[in-house]
């Protein structure tokens, strides 16, 4: 099995960098071929440019990193995204990872003109990992938890991975070590699921 993990975090010894070496660390020692991608570390570039906006064919690429990245993709069984809630938005640059990488003819193709979507990875498996200030309270009762819905309805079925599963860790600031600790040993019991046969979906 080859499962790829993202991480966008700027901070190096943030919790979000703790979560992917720990997730990384529970896939290897299972045998799982890890593509490892810290966004921040490797400067992944997340502007648009004017060139790469279309939305039915193929878009010319002339970035190597974002080349790899799609290149990358098809080989893929599962994918882990790692990443703090910042304004019910993941931070820039892995919006941009998104707009740039799952691109028309590589990701999924529209099968009709009212535009309905048919993926392309052989993905079928996709776990996201969140951090958060924001009491679950708070979240589902003002917010809504519009990260729930940029995953689990926007992205990640458009391009054909339907079996999701998305866990956030809250609140961050404010916990103590023996509670990452014991985050640290969640994520990495949902990466052993990732990987195994029986994973399914749902936080």
């Amino acid at each position: 099995m080859r499962i790829a993990v993202y991480l966008a975090h700027p901070v190096p010894g943030s919790f979000n960098h703790a979560l992917f070496d720990a997730v990384i660390d529970e896939l290897r020692a299972m045998a799982v071929d890890v593509i490892a991608h810290d966004l921040y570390a490797e400067g992944f570039d997340p502007v648009l440019g004017a060139a790469e906006t279309g939305t039915v064919a193929e878009a010319p690429v002339t970035d190597d990193l974002v080349r790899r990245h799609q290149r990358e993709l098809l080989e893929l069984d599962a994918l882990v995204f790692i990443h703090p809630n910042w304004w019910g938005m993941p931070p820039a640059i892995l919006s941009g990872w998104i707009q740039r990488v799952l691109t028309p003819a590589v990701a999924y193709k529209l099968d009709s003109a009212a535009g309905t979507p048919s993926g392309l990875l052989r993905a079928d498996r996709a776990l996201i990992l969140n951090t958060s200030d924001t009491t679950v309270e708070r979240e589902q009762t003002i917010f809504g938890d519009p990260l729930e819905r940029i995953w689990t309805a926007c992205v990640l079925p458009y391009i054909g991975v339907e079996d999701i599963r998305r866990t956030v860790f809250r609140t961050v600031t404010d916990s103590t070590p023996e509670t990452r600790t014991r985050w640290l040993g969640e994520a990495r019991a949902l990466a052993r699921d990732c990987a195994s046969a029986h994973f399914t979906g749902g936080a």
